[in-house]
C-alpha cells in the first residue's frame, strides 16, 4: 500500500491520496489553528475500525444472501486526557434494518473484532473495543 500525504493551502490542511487517485481532506481543530472543516486523524482512526468492520459484516451478509437496506455504525470513542491522548475505549453501535437477525450478527461482529478486523489488530490491545447491534428504531 502507497499513499501520499500533501499540504493544502491552510495552515494545517492536509490532502491524503492513495493510487487510485482517492483523496481525503485532513485538519487540525480549531482549538491549535486548523479549520476545523475537515477530518482530524483521531476521528478517521475512528472511522477507520468502523468501516473495516462494516466491510467484514457486509461480506458475510452478501455470502449469506441477507439483503442490506439500512446499515450504519455510530462511533463513540473516549480518548485519554493527557499528552499523547491515545484513544482509552472505542464503542460501535451497528444500526440494521429489520430483516437482519441481529443476533446472528452480534456474532459475527464480535468474531469480526477479535480475529479479522486488521484495523483493530493494528490498535494497541490497551484500547477497549465493544460493538453491540441493533435495528434501527426508525425502521419499525
Amino acid at each position: 500500500m502507497k499513499v501520499e500525504l500533501l499540504k493544502t493551502a491552510t495552515d494545517f490542511g492536509l490532502e491524503l491520496r492513495n493510487s487510485n487517485g482517492n483523496s481525503c481532506l485532513i485538519d487540525a481543530s480549531a482549538d491549535i489553528g486548523g479549520t476545523g472543516r475537515e477530518f482530524r486523524p483521531m476521528e478517521l482512526l475512528a472511522g477507520s475500525v468502523a468501516a473495516c468492520m462494516a466491510i467484514d459484516l457486509l461480506g458475510i451478509l452478501k455470502k449469506q444472501r441477507t439483503l442490506v437496506k439500512d446499515f450504519r455504525i455510530l462511533i463513540d470513542a473516549e480518548r485519554v486526557d493527557a499528552v499523547p491522548a491515545p484513544f482509552e475505549s472505542i464503542q460501535l453501535l451497528i444500526l440494521v434494518d429489520a430483516a437482519i437477525d441481529t443476533e446472528r450478527l452480534q456474532r459475527n461482529a464480535e468474531l469480526v473484532l477479535q480475529k479479522y478486523c486488521s484495523v483493530t489488530a493494528s490498535l494497541d490491545p490497551n484500547i477497549k473495543i465493544t460493538v453491540q447491534v441493533k435495528q434501527n428504531d426508525e425502521n419499525r
